[in-house]
């Protein structure tokens, strides 16, 4: 097993290393929440071209706990990364200003969402470097992500991995124990957990998808129906915008 995780690996950062190389970038640049997607996708991409070249953004919020900002700075030091911290607070207040701005917790969170990746793109952009993203397949499945926001990226190191095959990876890392046990969160508002949100557990959700994916996407028991509902519901995310073709 540890072999096969090994080689997992050793092809994920060659993907990273080819797309880093042939785009001429400087660096990679990568939004670092404290959790363990963006934790295990900036190991893979600092084992890849090493953790000098690699930016990590903190974007906190008012909702943002002090600990995840406390783990985000630990994991930085243990990959030898740069670490920049930026409240996205200031921006959040000027949309506030805007006309008719009315605000819940659905669109703030798309709000927020789509601030951290106009930030990391503005850096990626200033300084020639590739955005780093951090969907997992889970998510990306189960359009459990923002258009836009956190589901853009020049970079996707994990997205073809499960949510539980994340965690399995982050076992043969050295991150933080903290990071490693800590309830699933996007912290776009107080108290908020994915799997509650969701109203299943991630093994839940990824047993599903994967009898889903086997049975060509027939639902046979009452969680596959739900998980099959919400890829069917979020597809127009993983399809470029409908637009007609000019003829020959």
């Amino acid at each position: 097993m540890e072999q096969e995780t090994g080689c997992a690996l050793g092809r994920i950062e060659q993907l990273i290393r080819h797309a880093y190389w042939s785009s001429g970038a400087s660096g990679i640049v990568i939004g670092l929440s404290g959790g363990i997607d963006s934790a295990v996708a900036a190991t893979m991409c600092c084992r890849a071209v090493g953790g000098e070249r690699v930016r990590a953004l903190v974007l906190p919020s008012s909702v943002t706990l002090r600990e995840d900002i406390e783990d985000a700075h630990e994991i930085c030091r243990r990959l030898h990364m740069e670490c920049l911290v930026i409240s996205i607070d200031p921006v959040l207040d000027s949309f506030r200003a805007m006309p008719g701005y009315t605000e819940s917790p659905y669109l703030l969170g798309n709000l927020m969402a789509r601030t951290r990746m106009a930030i990391l793109y503005y850096h990626a952009n200033r300084d020639r470097r590739l955005v780093c993203g951090t969907s997992n397949r889970t998510e990306y499945l189960l359009g459990y992500s923002t258009k836009f926001g956190d589901s853009a990226a020049d970079i996707q190191p994990i997205i073809h991995l499960y949510k539980t095959e994340v965690c399995a990876l982050a076992e043969t890392m050295d991150l933080p124990e903290r990071v490693m046990r800590k309830p699933p969160s996007a912290g776009l508002w107080p108290g908020q957990r994915d799997e509650e949100e969701i109203g299943l557990t991630y093994k839940e959700i990824d047993a599903a998808l994967a009898a889903l994916s086997r049975s060509g996407w027939n639902s046979r028991t009452p969680v596959e129906e739900k998980v099959l509902g919400m890829v069917r519901a979020s597809e127009h995310k993983r399809l470029p915008p409908p637009g007609l073709i000019p003829p020959d």
